[in-house]
């Protein structure tokens, strides 16, 4: 039975400790200077503070509805005018890229440091179900851009050939996200996704015919809409799904 982690705060940028998923923008770096009371200060504190309600409504919203979900919907839940959002992100795609591009490089981490524990003795499937519990405990599948399982099909349809342990050093240019870095980019996932898969089938622990869109697919769909609760469901969902994929 894998146990599912404790998923910790986690800031992409890293300029201010924050809950996961609300990341400071290149505009906050220092921004706690001149915030000692003055009228300019405080409006600085407060669009902080929106900034942070956004996101983190915009998570829940686009985690439980899909990115067609309205604004709306998301200034609602921030306590916000939806001007507001609308001053921060410009358009809907502008926000659905922050966040998708936010789970992916967060995802990107959690494959490379499963590869890291494949390469460091563990077996391929045990690197395989640890970065899955991660993932899916943390809700980041359902935040993943639309167009991830399309590129995943296609990856499997053309495979990747990398070298055992190279993960770190992509094949060739990768596209970047001016504000997150080439680790925004699924591509690069999905090829740390594959060296995985890889290693859970050479150690003869992976059903066959199982692919790097098979683990997509239960990354989106391990963590159920309506759980239990104490969270038990989307253990119990998680694990068939393990179950389903292990020989």
């Amino acid at each position: 039975m894998v146990q599912q982690e404790q998923v910790l705060p986690r800031a992409v940028d890293g300029t201010i400790p924050v809950q996961r998923g609300i990341v400071a923008n290149s505009a906050g770096r220092g921004a706690g200077a001149g915030t000692n009371g003055t009228p300019g200060g405080r409006l600085r504190v407060d669009a902080r503070r929106n900034l942070e309600a956004v996101l983190r409504a915009a998570r829940e919203v686009f985690g439980e509805l899909g990115y067609g979900a309205p604004m709306e919907e998301v200034a609602r839940r921030a306590g916000v005018g939806v001007g507001t959002v609308y001053r921060r992100f410009p358009s809907k795609e502008v926000l659905v890229r922050r966040i998708a591009s936010e789970e992916v490089v967060w995802l990107t981490q959690q494959a490379r440091e499963a590869i890291s524990i494949q390469t460091g003795g563990a077996g391929g499937w045990e690197a395989l179900a640890s970065f899955l519990a991660r993932a899916a405990s943390s809700g980041a599948g359902r935040l993943l851009p639309p167009e991830t399982f399309r590129q995943a099909e296609a990856l499997v349809r053309v495979p990747v050939q990398r070298t055992p342990g190279a993960s770190e050093e992509p094949a060739g240019p990768a596209a970047t996200d001016d504000e997150f870095g080439a680790d925004a980019d699924p591509a690069r996932l999905l090829e740390l996704l594959a060296e995985l898969v890889e290693g859970a089938r050479v150690a003869g622990e992976l059903r066959p015919g199982v692919t790097v869109a098979d683990v997509v697919l239960v990354l989106t769909a391990a963590v159920p809409q309506h759980t239990s609760s104490d969270g038990s469901a989307s253990g119990r969902l998680l694990q068939l799904l393990l179950d389903g994929l292990r020989n």
